[in-house]
Protein backbone atom coordinates (compact mmCIF):
# COMPACT_ATOMS: atom_id res chain seq x y z
CA UNK A 1 0.00 0.00 0.00
CA UNK A 2 1.30 3.47 -0.86
CA UNK A 3 -0.81 4.91 1.98
CA UNK A 4 -0.93 2.55 4.97
CA UNK A 5 -3.84 2.76 7.37
CA UNK A 6 -1.54 3.48 10.34
CA UNK A 7 2.24 3.81 10.48
CA UNK A 8 3.31 2.76 13.98
CA UNK A 9 6.96 2.41 13.00
CA UNK A 10 7.32 6.08 12.09
CA UNK A 11 5.52 7.09 15.30
CA UNK A 12 7.99 5.09 17.37
CA UNK A 13 10.95 6.42 15.40
CA UNK A 14 9.96 10.04 16.12
CA UNK A 15 10.28 9.42 19.86
CA UNK A 16 12.96 6.72 19.72
CA UNK A 17 15.51 8.60 21.81
CA UNK A 18 13.02 9.41 24.56
CA UNK A 19 11.57 5.90 24.52
CA UNK A 20 15.00 4.27 24.67
CA UNK A 21 15.95 6.43 27.65
CA UNK A 22 12.69 5.65 29.45
CA UNK A 23 13.00 1.90 28.86
CA UNK A 24 16.63 1.94 30.03
CA UNK A 25 15.59 3.81 33.15
CA UNK A 26 12.79 1.31 33.86
CA UNK A 27 15.03 -1.70 33.32
CA UNK A 28 17.72 -0.23 35.54
CA UNK A 29 15.30 0.56 38.35
CA UNK A 30 15.04 -3.05 39.50
CA UNK A 31 11.23 -2.74 39.62
CA UNK A 32 9.69 -5.17 37.11
CA UNK A 33 6.14 -5.26 38.51
CA UNK A 34 4.70 -2.01 39.83
CA UNK A 35 7.09 0.55 41.24
CA UNK A 36 7.89 4.19 40.51
CA UNK A 37 7.35 4.11 36.73
CA UNK A 38 3.78 2.85 37.17
CA UNK A 39 3.06 5.33 39.95
CA UNK A 40 4.44 8.24 37.92
CA UNK A 41 2.38 7.37 34.86
CA UNK A 42 -0.78 6.86 36.90
CA UNK A 43 -0.36 10.28 38.48
CA UNK A 44 0.35 11.97 35.15
CA UNK A 45 -2.52 10.25 33.33
CA UNK A 46 -5.02 11.06 36.08
CA UNK A 47 -3.98 14.71 35.89
CA UNK A 48 -4.28 14.68 32.11
CA UNK A 49 -7.83 13.32 32.35
CA UNK A 50 -8.85 15.64 35.17
CA UNK A 51 -9.53 12.66 37.43
CA UNK A 52 -8.50 12.10 41.02
CA UNK A 53 -7.20 8.55 40.52
CA UNK A 54 -5.76 6.30 37.82
CA UNK A 55 -5.06 2.58 38.20
CA UNK A 56 -2.84 0.85 35.66
CA UNK A 57 -3.93 -2.58 34.43
CA UNK A 58 -2.80 -5.18 31.91
CA UNK A 59 -5.19 -4.23 29.08
CA UNK A 60 -8.40 -2.45 28.21
CA UNK A 61 -10.65 -5.50 28.54
CA UNK A 62 -9.47 -5.98 32.12
CA UNK A 63 -10.17 -2.31 32.76
CA UNK A 64 -13.82 -2.76 31.78
CA UNK A 65 -14.20 -6.12 33.51
CA UNK A 66 -12.62 -5.08 36.82
CA UNK A 67 -14.53 -1.80 36.85
CA UNK A 68 -17.78 -3.75 36.56
CA UNK A 69 -16.73 -6.10 39.33
CA UNK A 70 -15.72 -3.18 41.52
CA UNK A 71 -19.24 -1.81 41.04
CA UNK A 72 -20.56 -5.19 42.26
CA UNK A 73 -22.00 -6.26 38.92
CA UNK A 74 -22.55 -10.01 38.85
CA UNK A 75 -24.85 -12.90 37.98
CA UNK A 76 -28.32 -11.85 36.94
CA UNK A 77 -27.46 -8.17 36.53
CA UNK A 78 -27.87 -6.24 33.30
CA UNK A 79 -25.57 -3.67 31.71
CA UNK A 80 -26.75 -1.37 28.94
CA UNK A 81 -24.32 -1.13 26.01
CA UNK A 82 -24.47 0.16 22.45
CA UNK A 83 -25.56 -2.33 19.80
CA UNK A 84 -22.65 -1.36 17.54
CA UNK A 85 -18.92 -1.18 18.12
CA UNK A 86 -16.30 -3.70 19.17
CA UNK A 87 -17.27 -6.88 20.97
CA UNK A 88 -14.85 -6.28 23.88
CA UNK A 89 -17.42 -4.10 25.65
CA UNK A 90 -19.88 -7.00 25.71
CA UNK A 91 -17.19 -9.50 26.66
CA UNK A 92 -16.38 -7.50 29.78
CA UNK A 93 -20.04 -7.62 30.81
CA UNK A 94 -20.12 -11.39 30.27
CA UNK A 95 -16.87 -11.86 32.19
CA UNK A 96 -18.52 -10.16 35.17
CA UNK A 97 -21.38 -12.66 34.94
CA UNK A 98 -23.93 -10.09 33.78
CA UNK A 99 -26.08 -9.80 30.65
CA UNK A 100 -25.42 -7.10 28.01
CA UNK A 101 -28.58 -5.25 26.99
CA UNK A 102 -28.07 -3.78 23.52
CA UNK A 103 -29.44 -0.32 22.76
CA UNK A 104 -29.22 1.28 19.33
CA UNK A 105 -26.83 4.21 18.69
CA UNK A 106 -27.57 7.66 17.36
CA UNK A 107 -27.04 7.09 13.60
CA UNK A 108 -25.41 10.52 13.28
CA UNK A 109 -22.69 10.06 15.92
CA UNK A 110 -22.63 6.22 16.14
CA UNK A 111 -22.61 6.58 19.94
CA UNK A 112 -25.16 5.22 22.42
CA UNK A 113 -28.41 7.17 22.00
CA UNK A 114 -29.53 8.59 25.36
CA UNK A 115 -33.09 8.88 24.05
CA UNK A 116 -33.30 5.08 23.79
CA UNK A 117 -31.62 4.16 27.07
CA UNK A 118 -34.36 4.72 29.62
CA UNK A 119 -36.75 2.31 27.90
CA UNK A 120 -34.15 -0.46 28.27
CA UNK A 121 -33.82 -0.12 32.06
CA UNK A 122 -35.25 -2.95 34.15
CA UNK A 123 -35.05 -3.82 37.86
CA UNK A 124 -31.91 -5.86 36.99
CA UNK A 125 -30.03 -2.96 35.37
CA UNK A 126 -26.90 -1.96 37.29
CA UNK A 127 -24.72 0.02 34.85
CA UNK A 128 -24.97 2.13 31.71
CA UNK A 129 -21.85 1.59 29.61
CA UNK A 130 -21.40 4.02 26.69
CA UNK A 131 -18.41 3.85 24.36
CA UNK A 132 -16.71 6.98 23.07
CA UNK A 133 -16.60 5.36 19.65
CA UNK A 134 -13.92 6.38 17.14
CA UNK A 135 -12.67 8.93 19.70
CA UNK A 136 -15.87 11.01 19.65
CA UNK A 137 -17.34 11.62 23.12
CA UNK A 138 -20.72 10.13 23.88
CA UNK A 139 -23.38 12.58 25.10
CA UNK A 140 -22.63 12.20 28.79
CA UNK A 141 -24.94 14.70 30.52
CA UNK A 142 -28.22 12.98 29.61
CA UNK A 143 -26.69 9.56 30.28
CA UNK A 144 -25.53 10.71 33.71
CA UNK A 145 -28.96 12.19 34.43
CA UNK A 146 -30.65 8.88 33.56
CA UNK A 147 -28.16 6.92 35.64
CA UNK A 148 -28.64 9.12 38.70
CA UNK A 149 -32.43 9.11 38.31
CA UNK A 150 -32.49 5.31 38.43
CA UNK A 151 -29.67 4.76 40.92
CA UNK A 152 -27.34 3.28 38.32
CA UNK A 153 -23.59 3.54 37.74
CA UNK A 154 -22.04 5.02 34.59
CA UNK A 155 -18.95 3.26 33.22
CA UNK A 156 -17.35 4.81 30.14
CA UNK A 157 -15.41 2.82 27.55
CA UNK A 158 -12.78 5.35 26.46
CA UNK A 159 -10.47 2.91 24.68
CA UNK A 160 -10.47 5.17 21.60
CA UNK A 161 -10.84 8.57 23.24
CA UNK A 162 -7.47 9.61 24.72
CA UNK A 163 -7.51 13.40 24.84
CA UNK A 164 -11.11 13.82 23.66
CA UNK A 165 -13.23 16.44 25.44
CA UNK A 166 -16.91 16.76 26.27
CA UNK A 167 -18.23 20.29 26.69
CA UNK A 168 -14.71 21.60 27.17
CA UNK A 169 -13.65 19.03 29.76
CA UNK A 170 -11.47 16.06 28.92
CA UNK A 171 -12.99 12.61 29.01
CA UNK A 172 -11.80 10.70 32.06
CA UNK A 173 -13.73 11.86 35.10
CA UNK A 174 -17.37 12.40 34.18
CA UNK A 175 -18.88 9.03 35.12
CA UNK A 176 -18.16 6.68 38.00
CA UNK A 177 -15.27 4.93 36.21
CA UNK A 178 -13.64 5.38 32.81
CA UNK A 179 -11.87 2.40 31.22
CA UNK A 180 -8.87 2.86 28.91
CA UNK A 181 -6.88 0.71 26.53
CA UNK A 182 -3.29 1.51 25.55
CA UNK A 183 -3.12 -1.05 22.74
CA UNK A 184 -0.35 0.05 20.34
CA UNK A 185 -2.74 1.45 17.70
CA UNK A 186 -4.53 3.77 20.15
CA UNK A 187 -3.89 7.52 20.24
CA UNK A 188 -1.93 6.83 23.42
CA UNK A 189 -0.44 3.43 22.69
CA UNK A 190 2.10 1.27 24.49
CA UNK A 191 4.59 -1.08 22.83
CA UNK A 192 2.33 -3.97 23.80
CA UNK A 193 -0.87 -4.46 25.76
CA UNK A 194 -1.71 -2.10 28.63
CA UNK A 195 -4.77 -0.48 30.16
CA UNK A 196 -6.07 1.66 33.02
CA UNK A 197 -9.10 3.11 34.71
CA UNK A 198 -9.63 6.66 35.92
CA UNK A 199 -12.13 7.69 38.57
CA UNK A 200 -12.88 10.32 41.17
CA UNK A 201 -14.06 7.67 43.64
CA UNK A 202 -11.19 6.56 45.93
CA UNK A 203 -13.07 3.45 47.07
CA UNK A 204 -13.62 2.26 43.50
CA UNK A 205 -9.99 2.98 42.62
CA UNK A 206 -8.75 0.92 45.58
CA UNK A 207 -11.14 -1.93 44.84
CA UNK A 208 -10.05 -2.10 41.19
CA UNK A 209 -6.39 -2.07 42.23
CA UNK A 210 -7.09 -4.87 44.72
CA UNK A 211 -8.99 -6.95 42.16
CA UNK A 212 -6.10 -6.60 39.71
CA UNK A 213 -3.61 -7.78 42.33
CA UNK A 214 -5.06 -11.22 43.08
CA UNK A 215 -7.72 -9.62 45.29
CA UNK A 216 -5.05 -8.39 47.69
CA UNK A 217 -3.82 -4.99 48.84
CA UNK A 218 -1.58 -6.53 51.50
CA UNK A 219 0.81 -9.34 50.63
CA UNK A 220 -0.64 -12.80 51.29
CA UNK A 221 -3.93 -11.32 52.50
CA UNK A 222 -6.57 -11.97 49.83
CA UNK A 223 -9.86 -10.23 50.51
CA UNK A 224 -11.67 -11.20 47.31
CA UNK A 225 -11.15 -13.48 44.33
CA UNK A 226 -9.07 -11.28 42.09
CA UNK A 227 -6.97 -11.67 38.97
CA UNK A 228 -3.45 -10.80 37.87
CA UNK A 229 -3.82 -7.59 35.86
CA UNK A 230 -1.11 -5.01 36.43
CA UNK A 231 0.47 -2.37 34.26
CA UNK A 232 4.00 -3.33 33.25
CA UNK A 233 6.55 -0.69 34.38
CA UNK A 234 8.35 -0.73 31.03
CA UNK A 235 5.06 0.01 29.27
CA UNK A 236 4.32 2.67 31.89
CA UNK A 237 7.64 4.36 31.09
CA UNK A 238 6.84 4.32 27.35
CA UNK A 239 3.35 5.67 27.98
CA UNK A 240 4.77 8.47 30.08
CA UNK A 241 6.89 9.57 27.12
CA UNK A 242 3.98 9.39 24.70
CA UNK A 243 1.58 11.18 27.03
CA UNK A 244 3.73 14.30 26.77
CA UNK A 245 3.18 14.25 22.98
CA UNK A 246 -0.49 13.23 22.95
CA UNK A 247 -1.93 16.72 22.56
CA UNK A 248 0.33 17.50 19.60
CA UNK A 249 -0.36 14.17 17.92
CA UNK A 250 -4.10 14.60 18.40
CA UNK A 251 -3.83 18.04 16.82
CA UNK A 252 -2.25 16.41 13.76
CA UNK A 253 -5.17 13.99 13.59
CA UNK A 254 -7.62 16.88 13.86
CA UNK A 255 -5.93 18.72 10.99
CA UNK A 256 -6.20 15.62 8.83
CA UNK A 257 -9.87 15.23 9.76
CA UNK A 258 -10.54 18.86 8.81
CA UNK A 259 -8.83 18.36 5.45
CA UNK A 260 -10.86 15.23 4.81
CA UNK A 261 -14.13 16.98 5.65
CA UNK A 262 -13.27 19.83 3.30
CA UNK A 263 -11.81 17.70 0.52
CA UNK A 264 -14.57 15.07 0.56
CA UNK A 265 -17.50 17.48 0.76
CA UNK A 266 -19.98 16.68 -1.98
CA UNK A 267 -18.89 13.06 -2.36
CA UNK A 268 -21.49 10.33 -2.27
CA UNK A 269 -20.58 9.58 1.36
CA UNK A 270 -21.80 10.30 4.86
CA UNK A 271 -18.99 12.16 6.61
CA UNK A 272 -18.51 12.19 10.42
CA UNK A 273 -20.94 14.36 12.35
CA UNK A 274 -19.41 16.25 15.28
CA UNK A 275 -21.83 17.90 17.73
CA UNK A 276 -20.86 21.40 18.83
CA UNK A 277 -20.16 20.13 22.36
CA UNK A 278 -17.66 17.50 21.21
CA UNK A 279 -13.92 17.73 20.70
CA UNK A 280 -13.01 14.33 19.24
CA UNK A 281 -9.65 12.62 19.60
CA UNK A 282 -10.07 11.46 15.97
CA UNK A 283 -8.86 7.95 16.70
CA UNK A 284 -10.68 6.98 13.51
CA UNK A 285 -12.15 8.89 10.58
CA UNK A 286 -15.18 6.86 9.60
CA UNK A 287 -17.26 7.51 6.51
CA UNK A 288 -20.38 5.70 5.38
CA UNK A 289 -21.17 4.47 1.88
CA UNK A 290 -24.05 2.40 0.54
CA UNK A 291 -21.42 0.85 -1.75
CA UNK A 292 -18.81 0.36 0.95
CA UNK A 293 -17.26 -2.89 -0.28
CA UNK A 294 -16.82 -1.55 -3.82
CA UNK A 295 -15.35 1.66 -2.42
CA UNK A 296 -12.88 -0.24 -0.26
CA UNK A 297 -11.80 -2.38 -3.22
CA UNK A 298 -11.35 0.68 -5.43
CA UNK A 299 -9.23 2.41 -2.79
CA UNK A 300 -7.09 -0.71 -2.37
CA UNK A 301 -6.48 -0.70 -6.12
CA UNK A 302 -5.22 2.87 -5.75
CA UNK A 303 -2.89 1.91 -2.90
CA UNK A 304 -4.98 3.32 -0.05
CA UNK A 305 -5.41 0.95 2.88
CA UNK A 306 -8.69 1.13 4.77
CA UNK A 307 -10.28 -0.90 7.60
CA UNK A 308 -13.88 -1.67 8.51
CA UNK A 309 -14.66 -0.87 12.16
CA UNK A 310 -16.65 -3.16 12.59
CA UNK A 311 -18.07 -5.48 9.91
CA UNK A 312 -20.27 -7.70 12.12
CA UNK A 313 -22.41 -6.18 14.91
CA UNK A 314 -22.09 -7.98 18.25
CA UNK A 315 -25.59 -9.50 18.21
CA UNK A 316 -24.80 -11.31 14.95
CA UNK A 317 -21.54 -12.77 16.24
CA UNK A 318 -21.57 -16.45 17.14
CA UNK A 319 -20.30 -15.52 20.59
CA UNK A 320 -23.64 -13.85 21.34
CA UNK A 321 -26.04 -16.12 19.52
CA UNK A 322 -27.50 -16.98 22.94
CA UNK A 323 -28.96 -13.46 23.20
CA UNK A 324 -31.44 -14.55 20.54
CA UNK A 325 -31.42 -11.24 18.68
CA UNK A 326 -32.35 -12.01 15.09
CA UNK A 327 -31.12 -10.05 12.08
CA UNK A 328 -33.34 -7.03 11.59
CA UNK A 329 -34.02 -6.41 15.29
CA UNK A 330 -31.22 -3.84 15.58
CA UNK A 331 -31.35 -2.16 12.16
CA UNK A 332 -29.16 0.85 12.93
CA UNK A 333 -26.25 -1.30 14.12
CA UNK A 334 -26.67 -3.56 11.09
CA UNK A 335 -26.77 -0.68 8.62
CA UNK A 336 -23.67 0.89 10.16
CA UNK A 337 -21.82 -2.44 9.94
CA UNK A 338 -22.69 -2.63 6.24
CA UNK A 339 -21.67 0.95 5.42
CA UNK A 340 -18.78 2.15 7.63
CA UNK A 341 -15.24 2.51 6.33
CA UNK A 342 -12.24 3.97 8.20
CA UNK A 343 -9.78 6.10 6.22
CA UNK A 344 -6.12 6.55 7.24
CA UNK A 345 -5.75 9.23 9.94
CA UNK A 346 -2.64 8.50 12.01
CA UNK A 347 -0.56 11.39 13.35
CA UNK A 348 2.21 10.55 10.90
CA UNK A 349 0.12 10.76 7.74
CA UNK A 350 1.89 13.21 5.43
CA UNK A 351 0.15 16.02 3.57
CA UNK A 352 0.81 14.23 0.30
CA UNK A 353 -0.74 11.04 1.71
CA UNK A 354 -3.84 13.00 2.71
CA UNK A 355 -4.03 14.45 -0.81
CA UNK A 356 -3.70 10.93 -2.24
CA UNK A 357 -6.53 9.62 -0.06
CA UNK A 358 -8.84 12.53 -0.91
CA UNK A 359 -8.21 12.16 -4.64
CA UNK A 360 -8.71 8.40 -4.51
CA UNK A 361 -11.95 8.66 -2.52
CA UNK A 362 -13.35 11.40 -4.76
CA UNK A 363 -12.57 9.33 -7.82
CA UNK A 364 -14.06 6.15 -6.36
CA UNK A 365 -17.07 7.53 -4.47
CA UNK A 366 -18.37 9.98 -7.04
CA UNK A 367 -20.63 12.90 -6.27
CA UNK A 368 -20.52 16.55 -7.16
Amino acid sequence: MSVPFLDLGTATAELRGEIDAAVTRAVGSGWYVGGPECAAFEEAFAAHCGAAHAVGLANGLDALHLALRAMEVGEGDEVIVASNGYIATLLAVSMAGAVPVLVEPDPATHNLDPARVEAAITPRTKVILPTHLYGQPADLDPLLAIARKHGLRLLEDAAQAHGAAYKGRRVGGHGDVVAWSFYPSKNLGALGDAGAVTTNDPALAERIRTLGNYGSHKRYVNEVRGVNSRLDPIQAAVLGVKLAHLEEWNARRARTAARYCEGLAGCDLVLPHVPDWADPAWHLFVVRSANRDALQAALADKGVQTIIHYPIPPHLQGAYADLGIARGRLPIAEQLADEVLSLPIGPHLSDSDVDTVIAAVRDAAGGR
